[in-house]
């Protein structure tokens, strides 16, 4: 039998809770909702490091974001970093990217609106991509560069125009070979240089009466003001999702196809710190994760941990090629996750954190232009169970000393498992 096509369709700063699957009442996510009720939903997902660029040299490398020196924003993918790209054309694929990179601009090399070079682009092959796409474009019209550093200047709504990139694939390319392709749309996240989210023109009045998260009631911050753009984005995003989907049925080609959706993280709107996401709280980390096609029919639901680490793996299993064994993620394939998930945070601090079923532990130490710190601090505890919003801060309550104490080690084992040089954690300082 033919391998089975791979898509991995990725939205950018995507809460969990914005998708009708995962809770939301309002018609945000229609397609991803009918997916999940034939694939594979995964309830507890879970990002391993909330922001852009370090993510994804995560699911390109397989590896966290400091072994691979992608431990914020603007540092490059090394360039003999051997990616999933890599993998999947050693097992037969065919290898296509669209839309956002974020892995090849660096204090050298300043490709945030230029065209990204063949060996700045992870080992894939067809490209339509632009390295920082909110850069060159806005929630309507912009550019991005094909794989011979040509411009392509696109007119309409932003997430419209990605999508249709990946569907000119998929319908015009021959698929000789089964195909891996990448589609990083750039939607929800907000448009950095006007401070908010662009949603198609007319949109947002149809996301005016959403039911307010548990975490954001009380708060500050800017959803009041922000959600329904915001809803309105993950809305076109998904309208697009199943127009690719459609697309594949037309072309004879989705039954054969393993269709992977993700985030790279989520979004606190600015309630926990002065931006949308770099904490380690749920809003920040949880993310929607369904997968179809292969061994994930059949309407399941997981309910275990998983950790978006864990998608290389996945892919690699899934295209039939040897999982490495420096990856740090396993397969899904078998449907089972694990009993905690790791994360590391950087930019708004150097940070470390352990998830469990019931508890949420973090450490930090001062933000500085560094993978790690020379000493953690105590800086966040949570009773999930209790306090499923976090809106109680535990860590200098004398009473959980024990918890403290156990989670202290299991943080430590993957920190030690990540190969860190400081194994170092501190009481929280007053």
């Amino acid at each position: 039998m033919k391998k089975p096509n791979i898509i991995f369709y990725f939205s950018d700063q995507q809460r969990a809770d914005s998708a009708g699957c995962y809770g939301q009442k309002l018609p945000v996510t229609p397609n991803l909702d009918a997916l999940a009720q034939e694939g594979t939903l995964f309830e507890n997902a879970f990002t391993c490091q909330p922001v852009c660029g370090p993510m994804r040299a995560c699911l390109q490398s397989g590896v966290y974001a400091s072994q691979i020196g992608c431990y914020r924003n603007d540092i490059a993918l090394p360039t003999d970093c051997r990616t999933i790209a890599h993998y999947v054309k050693e097992a037969g694929y065919d290898t296509a990217y669209i839309g956002k990179w974020h892995l090849a601009s660096d204090k050298e090399h300043n490709l945030k609106t230029k065209p990204t070079p063949p060996e700045r682009r992870g080992g894939y092959d067809y490209w339509r991509a632009s390295d920082i796409l909110e850069f060159t474009s806005h929630g309507y019209n912009g550019y991005i560069f094909d794989e011979n550093c040509n411009r392509l200047d696109f007119k309409g709504y932003r997430a419209d125009r990605i999508n249709d990139y990946a569907i000119e694939y998929i319908k015009n390319v021959k698929h000789e070979k089964p195909f891996f392709m990448f589609v990083s749309q750039l939607e929800p996240h907000h448009q950095n240089d006007r401070l908010r989210f662009e949603a198609p023109k007319g949109a947002k009045k149809n996301f005016r009466n959403y039911e307010v998260p548990g975490d954001l009631k009380g708060m500050l911050g800017d959803w009041r003001i922000q959600m329904p753009s915001y809803l309105a984005c993950c809305n076109r995003v998904d309208m697009n999702f199943g127009k690719l989907i459609q697309t594949l049925k037309d072309e004879g080609l989705y039954d054969n196809t393993v269709i992977i959706y993700t985030s790279d993280h989520g979004c606190h709107f600015r309630t926990r710190n002065f931006e949308y996401k770099r904490s380690c709280h749920e809003a920040s980390i949880k993310v929607p994760l369904v997968i179809c096609g292969g061994g994930f029919t059949g309407g399941k639901k997981v309910s275990d941990l998983v950790s978006l680490i864990d998608l290389p793996a996945t892919i690699l299993d899934i295209a039939g090629a040897e999982i490495p064994e420096h990856f740090m993620g396993k397969s899904l394939t078998d449907l089972k996750g694990h009993e905690s998930v790791f994360m590391q945070i950087s930019e708004s601090q150097i940070g470390r954190a352990v998830r469990t079923d019931r508890w949420k532990y973090s450490v930090s130490a001062k933000n500085e232009d560094k993978a790690f710190a020379e000493c953690y601090y105590e800086d966040c505890l949570y009773d999930l169970e209790a306090d499923p919003y976090e809106k109680n801060n535990l860590i200098k309550d004398s009473g959980y000393e024990n918890e403290r104490k156990m989670l202290r080690g299991i943080l430590l084992e993957y920190m030690q498992k990540a190969s860190e040089p400081c194994l170092t954690i501190k009481e929280k300082e007053d």
